[in-house]
């Protein structure tokens, strides 16, 4: 399968695991949500390994730790932020992690002393929250600011976690492996809740939405790297962003969710700050550091 076709295929999963987890939001809790996802994807990791050959076995415990904590919340916020938004809004606040990335470069380059700061990024990441202004004025006025509060900052731990990635994949460590142990992380912080909190009932309904979630990501989130392996960073950074159209189009058809002007433009604008500022940082990148990977879920 061509990269390009991988992309598009991962982010409509992605916006219809989105649709699962709205639905399951009724039943579940966001800590219960992470739990069986991240359940899902640790079996489907073990089994994969099993199967292929591998190990699990990692000699930076500490940096996967650090990546699966900043994930792991990253998730937990975001699912908090579907069951509270607009399918589409909440997408959107999500993937704003390429400009968080970009306002994390700009604030190193101050603190280190860099001679000038690209003024091209400046503009970008000003753009993309220009964007989220847009976007999110509907539901402020809805008195939904903690949903909305979850969805950007699961935008910017989303970013430090692909920050960690490009880290532990500089050590050497194989995707999948940074895949379980996102997905291990995933599992005890869930557990923890679940014991804090209790566990809902289950029925025949939230099962198959459990196991939607969480096959929807594995599928999804092994087609993206896979993209991102082999194929153009810039052209899947762009097809990326169709995952938030998907989830538009999803919330009118299944939710009747209203798509305002203003969130309109607001999406345009934080899809075209997020692709400028991948561009931007794909040229600044230390031309010895070849090896690519997909931006996590979360």
């Amino acid at each position: 399968m061509a990269p390009p076709l991988m992309m598009l295929l991962a982010s409509l999963l992605f916006a219809t695991m989105g649709v699962c987890v709205k639905f399951a939001s009724a039943l579940y809790t966001p800590g219960e949500l992470v739990f069986y996802r991240s359940l899902v994807g640790t079996l489907f990791i073990v089994a994969l390994v099993h199967f292929r050959g591998g190990t699990l076995r990692t000699p930076v415990p500490g940096m996967h730790f650090s990546r699966s904590a900043s994930g792991v919340l990253s998730l937990g916020l975001w699912f908090h932020a579907i069951g509270g938004l607009p399918l589409g809004t909440a997408m959107t606040l999500n993937y704003l992690s390429s400009v968080w990335m970009a306002l994390f470069m700009i604030g190193g380059a101050v603190v280190f002393g860099a001679a000038r700061v690209d003024g091209r990024l400046v503009a970008a990441v000003l753009v993309g929250f220009a964007g989220v202004a847009l976007v999110l004025q509907p539901t402020v006025a809805q008195d939904q600011f903690w949903p909305g509060l979850s969805g950007l900052a699961s935008g910017l731990l989303a970013a430090m976690a692909y920050l960690q990635v490009t880290a532990l994949g500089r050590q050497g460590e194989p995707d999948y492996r940074v895949v379980f142990y996102f997905s291990l992380g995933g599992v005890v912080l869930g557990a923890a809740t679940m014991a804090a909190t209790g566990a809902s009932p289950h029925a025949p309904r939230g099962v198959a939405l459990l196991l939607a979630i969480g096959l929807l990501a594995v599928v999804a989130q092994m087609l993206m790297t896979r993209a991102y392996t082999i194929g153009s960073v810039l052209a899947n950074a762009a097809l990326q962003y169709l995952g938030i159209l998907f989830a538009f189009a999803f919330g009118v058809l299944l939710f009747d969710e209203a798509v305002t002007p203003a969130a309109a433009a607001g999406v345009l604008l934080i899809a075209g700050a997020g692709i400028a500022t991948t561009m931007l940082r794909e040229k600044a990148a230390l031309p010895a550091d070849t090896r690519r990977h997909a931006p996590p879920e979360s």
